[in-house]
């Protein structure tokens, strides 16, 4: 019996060093769609928890043509009456965007790495 509870404790402590050891992996989220809508010359609210590898869908719902417009110039969407587009989200930060054609229509992206 003693042998027996020397090999157990033995390949329990192996066992719990080589977890100790063994290398982590970090867990990285999968990129996600957001949608910001566009409706009554007014963009809507930007979604929370925005990442880098992200994408924002524009849905202009609006009865004027529209841009989404990063002041930087890292993106620059035009969206017809009715129409779609997308941004994908590329690096970190804070990204201030606006409207071309109607320039009190602004809002910023803030993008986790």
């Amino acid at each position: 019996m003693a042998r027996f509870s020397i090999a157990l404790a033995a390949g329990t402590g192996a066992m719990l060093l080589s977890l100790a050891l063994s290398p982590t992996r970090a867990t990285v989220a999968a990129p996600k769609t957001h949608t910001i809508v566009i409706d009554k010359l007014k963009f809507g609210p930007v979604p929370p928890g925005l990442h880098v590898g992200d994408t924002i869908q524009w849905l202009n719902k609006d009865l004027f043509r529209h841009t989404a417009t990063a002041r930087d110039g890292s993106f620059n969407v035009d969206l017809p009456a009715g129409a779609r587009g997308v941004t994908k989200l590329t690096k970190a930060g804070t990204i201030a965007f606006f409207c071309r054609y109607h320039p009190g229509m602004t809002g910023q992206l803030v993008v986790s790495k």
